[in-house]
């Protein structure tokens, strides 16, 4: 380990080094100079006595803080690295970069969200996911209506992407059961009602499965009410709950005219509402408009503290229309709905997909009454909006995915060139992840 890479600012380590070695060296200079002098008086004897208890506390209060800050490098943030391929003092020196990070809150649900989670954890420490608890379908609904808990579905797919785990763990908590009564239910939302029912509140159980997991940053339930999402219709029609929405829009052939909540006053975890104030970035996406995004803005103090934050605020648009739920919009539509149910000039900026698919695939989601979300330019930049426009397709298993490398690294270079680039105190983070954007462009080159 070459000694230059403790001596970059930011590891907390080289000041608990230097006051080992000054209590060091009082020690022998205390030890050196009672020995040498002829004559003694209760003075002298008291005084390099002092000396000397003064060098063993620094030695022991260096030792103590310095192991202590070696540990918090360690536990804290998460690296992708191996000892075997990089240095221990590089490892220190990002971890310590990792937990001085930009604070992002990313807001939503549905696998959308957790796929962007996967790719930000390597750039800081600091994010906070916000999770919808609407969920009303499959696994989630069905301990939803049996164990009266918030449904856990999304909210566990979230600390897995966050989580610092073996594959075999992974595995375990995204496997589901295939017969009995347990059929087509997760482990994982097995595991996250298990831990409700030694906790005190689903947000505790929330933090305890995190712990377990050795989860980065924070994730929390939007709300600990029972939230029931509820939508009206063109046709005047009210459908409640949020797997019935899509399909009964189809169904009447009706779209979607608003989508509320009940109750209506459901309030905040103080947490959530904490983050987004002291936040860098706030980021609504990706996932579902109607029925992964929008149930969280519709909780007021959610909403009123994203108008007040100072934090950029970012929209990160589907790549496809949904059927159901976003027919024949285009990304000025998906703006138009959050506007319509928060008011305006909540968004600073869109992130679009630029990138084509092949004809195979266009074909493939036609049958599906699917198609690409056209990017108007001009009518978003009407809106005060500014256009993030980037290659983020990703192909998953015949599906259209957005790629969470380029996705994640869009979203820094947006952050750190409209956010940290202007704020003195966080220079050195902007150069580090300068870094890190090369070191992943060379990786993925």
């Amino acid at each position: 380990m070459k000694l230059a890479q403790w001596l970059r600012p930011g590891i907390r380590v080289k000041r608990w080094v230097l006051f080992g070695i000054m209590g060091i060296l009082l020690i022998v200079f205390g030890i050196i100079e009672f020995l040498n002098k002829m004559y003694y008086n209760i003075y002298y004897i008291a005084f390099y006595i002092f000396l000397i208890v003064c060098g063993v506390f620094a030695v022991y209060v260096s030792i103590n803080q310095g192991m202590k800050a070696v540990i918090a490098l360690i536990n804290q943030g998460y690296l992708k690295v191996s000892f075997d391929s990089r240095k221990l003092g590089n490892l220190i020196y990002e971890k310590r970069l990792l937990v001085k990070g930009p604070k992002i809150v990313v807001i939503g649900g549905g696998t959308g969200l957790s796929t962007m989670l996967r790719g930000l954890k390597y750039y800081t420490s600091n994010i906070t996911a916000i999770v919808t608890v609407g969920d009303d379908g499959g696994g989630s609904g069905a301990l939803r209506e049996d164990l009266g808990i918030l449904p856990p579905g999304d909210i566990r797919n979230c600390i897995l992407a966050l989580a610092d785990t073996e594959p075999i763990m992974e595995d375990l908590i995204q496997y589901r059961f295939k017969e009995g009564r347990l059929k087509n239910q997760s482990f994982g939302n097995l595991f996250l009602a298990a831990m409700n029912g030694i906790s005190d509140n689903f947000e505790d159980a929330v933090q305890k499965m995190s712990s377990v997991l050795a989860v980065t940053g924070k994730v929390l339930p939007v709300t600990l009410d029972n939230m029931v999402l509820k939508a009206r219709l063109e046709n005047g029609m009210i459908i409640e709950g949020e797997s019935n929405i899509p399909d009964k829009s189809l169904e009447f052939k009706s779209k979607i005219d608003r989508i509320f909540i009940e109750p209506e006053d459901a309030k905040a975890l103080k947490e959530a509402v904490q983050a987004i104030k002291e936040a860098d970035a706030v980021v609504l996406g990706p996932g579902s408009l109607y029925t992964s995004i929008m149930p969280n803005l519709l909780v007021k103090d959610i909403s009123n503290a994203i108008k007040k934050t100072k934090a950029l605020k970012i929209y990160i648009c589907n790549i496809m229309t949904q059927p159901g739920e976003t027919d024949e919009f285009k990304v000025s539509d998906h703006i138009k709905a959050i506007h319509k149910h928060i008011g305006e000039r909540v968004l600073d900026y869109v992130v679009v997909n630029n990138e084509k698919i092949n004809n195979d695939l266009v074909d493939k989601y036609k049958l599906k009454t699917s198609h690409l979300v056209f990017c108007d330019e001009e009518e978003i930049k009407r809106m005060n909006v500014s256009v993030v426009k980037e290659n983020l397709i990703s192909i998953r298993k015949g599906l259209i995915r957005h790629d969470t490398e380029k996705l994640s690294s869009v979203l820094i270079e947006t952050i750190m060139d409209k956010q940290l680039f202007y704020d003195r105190k966080k220079i050195l983070e902007y150069f580090y992840l300068s870094e890190r954007l090369k070191e992943n462009r060379r990786e993925r080159s």
